[in-house]
């Protein structure tokens, strides 16, 4: 297949940054894959599964000669990467992402970045609980959703180039306003994470307090695990996805809030009928989920 870039840069070498990498050189997208990333260790294994060719501390050396950058890093390193070197990048090149939120960063972004740099704001809908390099693979984003989300600043080769990569590497593309994905991705997928969050949280206060010091997690099911699967996830990501997609989770919780009050006072008044009305209601509801 014919390389749709000479050198891809990317910034976080890890699950999706790797799998990206994987994918590229497997379908051979790219001439040159370039790693760049804080830890050395992290930069050497990507070496050694095939995510990247090379991989450079300096982002002086990464950045020659690049013509995309994908940035898969925790969402709040952004603008401090961009400040550190998007002056460094050749006029034309671009820069991505696989960020799970867009709005603001996708605005702060573009406001740091030289006028004949482009950035595409992306998000494939792939991953997995677990995080790093070695998780990653290159069939990861195929059959996958990857939404990209322009703006009217957004660069229509640059975002037309995006799109393609996206498309060629298995994912099927959208196009979403970067606010309107915030407030999509924040319903069916920050959201679940807080809530997988919380539970285990819960479950963890439940069982201090058994006088019998009783292992909860012992005798769980599948049940368990299916709802809190996502409750694995890194600690550091979600903690900038939560922060930076505050105005919607709040809106979420407080509705979520009130659906667990209703079911906590139809359990307190022995409302049979009423606690059958409302879990058909969500059976019906999950019966919908693609």
């Amino acid at each position: 297949m014919t390389a749709l870039f000479q050198q891809v840069t990317i910034v976080g070498v890890g699950l999706i940054g790797g799998s990206l990498g994987m994918v590229l050189k497997e379908k051979g997208l790219a001439n040159s894959v370039v790693g760049l990333g804080r830890s050395l260790e992290n930069l050497k294994l990507g070496v050694e599964l095939g995510a990247i060719d090379r991989y450079e501390r300096d982002p002086r050396l990464a950045l020659q000669g690049t013509d995309l950058v994908v940035l898969a890093t925790p969402i709040e390193s952004y603008a401090s990467h961009v400040t550190q070197w998007g002056a460094l990048l050749e006029p034309g090149a671009i820069i991505s992402d696989v960020g799970s939120v867009k709005g603001p960063l996708v605005e702060q972004v573009e406001t740091l970045l030289p006028p004949e740099v482009h950035f595409v704001g992306a998000h494939p809908i792939a991953g997995k609980e677990q995080s790093g390099v070695q998780a990653g693979s290159s069939q990861l984003f195929q059959g996958s959703l990857c939404i990209v989300t322009p703006t009217d600043r957004t660069n229509a080769q640059a975002l037309d180039r995006v799109c393609k990569l996206w498309e060629v590497v298995g994912s099927h593309t959208i196009l979403l306003d970067p606010h309107l994905h915030d407030w999509i991705l924040g319903a069916v997928s920050h959201f679940p994470h807080v809530v997988a969050f919380t539970l285990m949280n819960a479950l963890g206060e439940i069982q201090q307090q058994s006088k019998e010091k009783v292992e909860l997690l012992r005798y769980s099911g599948g049940g368990l695990r299916d709802t809190t699967r996502i409750a694995a996830s890194s600690p550091e990501m979600w903690r900038d996805i939560s922060l930076w997609n505050r105005e919607n989770l709040l809106s979420m919780i407080e509705t979520y809030e009130r659906h667990l009050i209703q079911f906590k006072n139809l359990l307190k008044a022995k409302d049979g009928e009423g606690l059958e009305k409302v879990m058909s209601q969500a059976r019906t509801l999950r019966g919908t989920l693609r």
